[in-house]
């Protein structure tokens, strides 16, 4: 007798084990899903009694959508068994799609069933929030002649271009108050007459237009405040901006970064200029805003001048001498190398290879090796020549320096002194110790 292992017949057991479960699971799914069809038109029923038919059409297009659903996912239930249900690849695939019709049912009648919900809520809750946008309406109201008010006090002291915003802003919240308290009242004749599903829309929009009411009112009344701290920020900017002016004035400058100085130390005395005089109804936040961008001018002027000193440019004359200094180097360096065949080491071959890279490189920058065709105009590009000309002539510099030990080493007393050989009577030593 032939025994089998019982492993062998595992895998084919737990997927067995595996498509019981699915099974189970997707009937279990059919059964909630109709059952979930069958609250979800009843819900239906009483929202349309609270709401009014227009506002459960979205709903019920969810709801046949879902009857549809629930049809297909009961059809492959039906060919999972049959007397021929096919493959098992077939049955479980089938199993598969019915669980996700019956999720993709359960979903959209969820999110169908809250907004419902919530403009039942809200439908409920409608002469509540009627009477609080009717008070919040009231206090708006209030406030516009003391708008309109604080308008006229600050048309004495403030210029009309800097009113302007604030003049408009007044006019507008009157309107959005105006239109709210108009929604207000569609939203009450509409609760009375039973329609309900206009209600939430309404109060939706009377809700909205005061909310931009308020938040206009606000800006002005806290303009005043903005435009005492704009005067109090201008009166200490116009110290700073004197002193800096002064110290400007005074502070050599090169010709090229002082052109930059010059225009923003202009700039800042016809902004200075433009202030007008005590009593002189002005706008504050203009001339703080001008004031501002000149100041920062002359500092990012000065600052770059200091700059400019400290790290000046390199003229065109320090260029071609620094290209012919570092040639004058190299070429050192290469005949030292070539006139010793043998006796240079490898680091000092190094090093003038470097260097010979370095002024390929810069040859290709100048677009010329010969250093008195150079005519380079730009100031960082004057800079960029000479930094690369100094780093020719540096790895020049250091190849001559390393030759110059190589050839010392080569000449030194050790090595040119003849190896003397060991005696026999020494060679018979060293062999016994």
């Amino acid at each position: 007798m032939v025994a089998f292992p019982a492993g062998r017949r595992r895998p084919a057991q737990q997927q067995g084990v595996h498509d019981a479960e699915l099974a189970r699971r997707a009937g279990a799914a059919l059964v909630a899903a109709d059952e979930r069809i069958h609250g979800t038109a009843d819900e239906l029923g009483f929202a349309e009694a609270q709401l009014g038919p227009q506002s459960i059409t979205q709903a019920t297009e969810a709801l046949d959508a879902a009857r549809r659903h629930l049809g297909d996912a009961f059809r492959l239930h039906r060919l999972n068994h049959e007397a021929i249900p096919g493959a098992a690849d077939e049955i479980r695939a089938r199993y598969e799609r019915i669980l996700q019709l019956c999720d993709s049912i359960d979903r959209e009648l969820d999110e169908q069933l809250g907004v419902l919900a919530e403009r039942i809520a809200l439908a409920r809750r409608a002469p509540e929030l009627i009477a609080g946008l009717c008070a919040d309406a009231e206090r708006l109201r209030a406030r516009l002649p003391r708008a309109r008010a604080t308008i006229e006090r600050l048309a004495a002291r403030y210029a009309p271009d800097a009113l302007a915003d604030v003049e408009a802003d007044v006019a507008d919240a009157a309107q959005l108050l105006a239109f709210a308290e108009h929604s207000l009242g569609v939203a009450e004749r509409s609760r009375e007459g039973g329609q309900r599903d206009q209600v939430a829309l309404a109060l939706e929009a009377s809700a909205e237009s005061m909310s931009r009411a308020a938040t206009l009112l606000d800006a002005v009344e806290t303009f005043e405040v903005d435009a005492l701290r704009a005067e109090s920020l201008l009166a200490a900017l116009v110290v700073e901006s004197r002193r800096d002016l002064a110290a400007a004035l005074a502070e050599p400058h090169g010709h090229a970064a002082g052109r930059g100085v010059a225009s923003a130390i202009a700039e800042l005395r016809a902004a200075l200029a433009a202030l007008p005089t005590a009593g002189v109804n002005t706008d504050p936040f203009a001339h703080l805003r001008r004031l501002r961008e000149a100041h920062a001018a002359l500092e990012t002027a000065v600052a770059a001048a200091r700059d400019h000193a400290a790290h000046p440019v390199p003229s065109m004359t320090q260029v071609r001498r620094a290209i012919e200094a570092a040639d004058r180097r190299l070429d050192v360096a290469r005949d030292l190398v070539a006139a010793h065949p043998g006796c240079i080491g490898v680091e000092a071959l190094t090093r003038l290879a470097e260097s010979e890279r370095l002024r390929i490189d810069l040859s290709h920058a100048l677009g010329s090796s010969a250093a008195p065709t150079v005519a380079v105009t730009d100031p960082d590009d004057r800079s960029q020549m000479l930094a690369m000309a100094q780093r020719v002539a540096s790895r020049a510099s250091e190849a001559l320096e390393l030759a110059r030990r190589d050839l010392d080493a080569s000449r030194s007393p050790d090595r040119l002194r003849p190896r003397r050989l060991p005696s026999a009577s020494q060679g018979d030593a060293a062999l016994l110790s």
